[in-house]
């Protein structure tokens, strides 16, 4: 592979204005789309030696023929004209979103001459006033149906509308008491204008200024007698607190904004977009969208916020944007969201107090939504046989392997090291299946991965076990059936997968050699997810990023980490708890008490017999005791060094699952 690209412009030839820069290929198809402060100092990135660019950026970039660029005056003139570029060409290699579905949102047609409050998925309706988006159907019909017993707007069909007035009878839902427009023949066109203004004001915040009215209304007529009168005003605040009890205040109750939780993978990411106003969550939007360019943190929350705002209204842009991260352009975006809103916009990050507090919900609410998202796509068969057939064709293999195995080797700085097997077949998790190992004594990373499959490739050979039932015939002797069955541990995989790069693969092909297995095929996982490496290979084979084997290979990766952190955890509980159980007079709630208050036994060795005293139900004997167990016990092991690597444990045999 060339190290240089025949389209890289000459020394010099870049400026280093802001602007925008896109990539075209031979048939002049944009590519990329991306903005620059400094266009010299980025498009330089992209003609970097092709070996230490990132795997889907040297795509890109060797798929393209050339590159262009237009010089702009300010940095946020680049940032209007990406967006529009991007909404124009809808480059390949840009972010691509997809929203989860059409959320439903509350319209009211103020355009209209009476306007109606409707359930709608459009977006387009010419004046309309939006609120939302809800998370379902209903939730929005119940919120109208409380809210127009406080504020009686119109909710019949145009039709109904204009029979009504045309004829003057009430339209049929206004007979019901289901709709307070003209049309019902309670209120002029005027005052049914005043009620929606004020429908209006109550959705975007001013809920307190009409609790109070209504509250002084209901005690003033209850002090004149006319209780009747005060009733109505007592359902409507009832309603009223309905209403407000769907949405908790979660800011202060002057606060507009919109809050971004996020969360990522190498090759997705899925947003939650909280919209808040007057203090309170009015609606809720999730989003996916997938990674071509190697893009994350601060510069995903860049593109993020340009696509949401792009065609936004100004009474749609907030006072506050809240964020994970900041991007690097956040002074541009702001000036961008200010020139939108017609008022100032501050972009922050959500640090501490309230705000981080909903923060954290936003982005577990995303952990969540990028698990399902990638749930669904392992779920449906379709999509499986695909990604096993892709693997197959890009590993050159005779046939779908319908059975991996995926092995990821941890440690604690070199000590208690442990592996993970996790099986896949037909594309989908067999946890009962997996296996986790203890490995007692090992040189290095290589060494552990040839012990783990020796150890597991010797079971292959194990011979079928017997079971005998006992049955009763019709004659009522007893028969002895021998049903011959194949240890499950003795199924061989199609495929074996090792979590790293070179190194570990010819490990785990001297483990094959040696055990005469060669009709196992077998990979390894490098650090970017879609780069396999073969046994014997120079270079790794890359992965497509369209090709739905690498989201095969990053599940099953995934869950060997997942398996080997949990067995590592659970053994080093056990650790600590055997070497406090070893001191007399300390059971189990001690040793809960002990470790709730120092947090580990590392902490807890370096404490005086004073400060093991402050635990609550340990005296001076029994804190001397422990402290000079857990020195002795020091000088015998290491104490528990920091983690590194993906987490796991140690040992000596394969041993299944607990659960």
């Amino acid at each position: 592979m060339a190290e240089e690209l025949p389209y890289k412009p000459r020394p010099g030839e870049i400026p280093t204005d802001p602007g925008v820069y896109r990539f075209r290929d031979a048939q002049g198809r944009v590519l990329y789309v991306g903005k620059a402060k400094n266009l010299r100092q980025r498009l330089s990135n992209y003609f970097a030696p092709l070996r230490t660019l990132h795997e889907r950026t040297r795509r890109m970039v060797t798929t393209a023929a050339s590159v262009e660029w237009t010089v702009v005056p300010t940095d946020v003139d680049s940032l209007q004209l990406e967006y529009m570029w991007i909404k124009e060409f809808d480059p390949p290699f840009n972010v691509r979103y997809k929203d989860d579905k059409s959320y439903p949102f509350m319209a009211i047609t103020l355009a209209d001459e009476a306007p109606r409050v409707i359930v709608t998925r459009n977006r387009r309706i010419p004046g309309a006033k939006y609120f939302g988006p809800y998370p379902k159907v209903w939730t929005v019909h119940d919120t109208i149906d409380q809210m127009i017993k406080v504020f009686p707007i119109r909710t019949c069909s145009d039709a109904s509308y204009r029979k009504a007035m045309a004829t003057g009878r009430p339209c049929f839902p206004g007979q019901i008491g289901k709709c307070g427009g003209p049309c019902s023949m309670t209120v002029t066109i005027a005052e049914h204008r005043a009620i929606v203004d004020d429908f209006i004001a109550f959705m975007e915040g001013g809920d307190e200024r009409f609790t109070r009215e209504l509250t002084r209304r209901m005690h003033e007529a209850s002090a004149a007698m006319d209780y009747e009168s005060a009733a109505k005003y007592r359902d409507r605040l009832a309603s009223i607190d309905a209403v407000l009890g769907r949405s908790a205040l979660v800011l202060p109750q002057d606060e507009d904004a919109d809050l971004f939780g996020i969360a990522e993978d190498e090759l997705s990411a899925a947003i939650q977009h909280f919209v808040i106003r007057g203090g309170r969550v009015r609606g809720v939007r999730a989003s996916t969208l997938d990674k071509e360019i190697d893009i994350s943190g601060a510069d995903l929350v860049d593109q993020i916020l340009q696509r949401v705002y792009g065609e936004a209204s100004g009474d749609q842009v907030p006072r506050r944007v809240l964020v994970p991260s900041l991007p690097e352009d956040s002074a541009e975006l702001e000036q961008w969201l200010r020139d939108r809103r017609g008022k100032k916009v501050e972009i922050a990050v959500a640090q501490r107090g309230q705000r981080a507090e909903l923060m954290r919900t936003a982005t577990l609410n995303a952990q969540q939504a990028l698990i399902r998202h990638k749930t669904r796509r392992s779920s449906d068969y379709a999509t499986r046989t695909q990604a096993l057939t892709d693997l197959q064709d890009a590993l050159g293999l005779d046939e779908a392997p319908l059975r991996i195995e995926c092995y990821d080797i941890s440690h604690l700085g070199g000590t208690n090291v442990v592996a993970s097997m996790v099986v896949f077949e037909d594309g989908l998790p067999r946890k009962d299946q997996y296996r986790s190992f203890n490995i007692a004594e090992t040189t290095d990373d290589t060494d552990s991965m040839y012990q783990v499959l020796r150890r597991r490739l010797a079971h292959l050979d194990a011979p079928e076990e017997e079971r005998e039932d006992v049955l009763i015939g019709e004659d009522g002797e007893e028969l002895v059936v021998t049903e011959r069955r194949r240890p499950r541990f003795a199924y061989p995989p199609q495929l074996l997968i090792v979590d790293g790069g070179k190194p570990q693969v010819e490990a785990a092909a001297r483990a094959l050699r040696d055990a005469g297995r060669s009709d196992i095929a077998l990979c390894g996982i490098a650090k970017r997810l879609e780069e396999l490496w073969l046994p014997g290979e120079e270079y790794p084979v890359i992965l497509p990023r369209t090709s739905e084997a690498l989201y095969l290979v990053q599940r099953l990766r995934d869950e060997a980490h997942r398996f080997a952190i949990t067995h590592q955890r659970k053994r080093r509980k056990r650790d600590i708890a055997s070497i406090l159980g070893e001191v007399p007079g300390l059971g189990a709630a001690r040793i809960k008490a002990l470790l709730r208050h120092f947090g580990s036994v590392a902490a807890l060795r370096r404490a005086t017999a004073e400060e093991i005293q402050e635990v609550q139900g340990i005296g001076p004997a029994l804190a001397e005791a422990i402290r000079v167990h857990l020195a002795g016990a020091a000088g015998e092991t290491a104490p528990t060094p920091v983690a590194v690597g993906a987490g796991s444990d140690s040992g000596a045999s394969a041993s299944p699952p607990s659960g």
